[in-house]
């Protein structure tokens, strides 16, 4: 995608995204080697970009329904705009992960796909897009494509042994560089006062979300090991007393007196 002229506000916006820098976290960063293993396996690269393909889907169903509440014409056009580049980022992301499941050789799947510190677009996490405004919805757009189009960056970067995916991450780089171009502009027009403000809303919004997003990954550890211990340290003396309660029993039918005298056997 090349962006035209800036013949008119839409195809501006299209311009000047494309001389914003994209910068990743110093998190993302520091994590680089980490990244590298994460997609080194071409197995869990499938799974990780389906992964991405279904976040992408999800989000572009969201821009529409944002799309079709807002007044604001300029905003509705940016919006679809938007939701088009997410659904054509699902199918491509689809696209190369069935290519690179039909060309790896059959393994087990790696179980660990590294989601917590490897993730992709966020998404609109399950923003109820009807109970937002169009401000707060901007800022929290704003930051999650700048989050997204950061890790992309780094995804690139340590995908040198996979071009065709390089390529791919590469050519949506663009268009997130745009997203984050045109929510960032958009929120200085309809709340210039406010934007600061809007934008550290959101930012603890975030944040609040990554903590349960951790705090559901611990538990699911502390259950995992709980579980375990209960199964290999717990279990095993109860299945012993058993065992030996089992040869004390008598074995076949035993006589067992009534009250009518007459034996009844079990």
């Amino acid at each position: 995608m090349q962006p035209s002229s800036p013949g008119g506000p839409l195809n501006l916006l299209l311009w000047r995204a494309f001389l914003l820098p994209v910068r990743s976290s110093r998190l993302d960063r520091l994590l680089r080697p980490l990244h590298r293993w994460v997609w080194r396996d071409e197995r869990r690269r499938a799974s990780k970009l389906f992964r991405f393909a279904q976040t992408e889907s999800d989000g572009g169903r969201d821009l529409s329904r944002a799309a079709e509440l807002t007044a604001d014409g300029l905003l509705r056009r940016l919006f679809l705009r938007h939701a088009l580049d997410e659904q054509r980022h699902a199918a491509l992301f689809a696209e190369r992960g069935r290519a690179l499941l039909a060309a790896a050789p059959y393994s087990v799947p790696a179980r660990f796909e590294g989601n917590w510190f490897a993730p992709g677009e966020r998404g609109l996490d399950d923003l109820r897009v009807e109970q937002q405004s169009p401000e707060s919805l901007l800022a929290f757009l704003h930051l999650s494509e700048k989050a997204a189009a950061g890790r992309f960056q780094i995804y690139q970067e340590v995908l040198a042994a996979d071009p065709q995916t390089r390529a791919l991450f590469r050519e949506v780089l663009r268009d997130e560089a745009f997203h984050m171009a045109y929510t960032d502009k958009q929120l200085g027009r309809i709340a210039p006062r406010r934007r600061g403000w809007r934008l550290w809303q959101a930012r603890l919004g975030r944040l609040w979300k990554a903590y349960l997003r951790f705090a559901v990954a611990v538990a699911s550890a502390i259950g995992t090991v709980g579980l375990l211990v209960q199964y290999f340290v717990l279990l095993p003396p109860f299945a012993l007393l058993a065992k030996k309660s089992e040869r004390r029993e008598l074995p076949g039918w035993a006589p067992v007196p009534t009250s009518s005298g007459r034996g009844q056997y079990r």
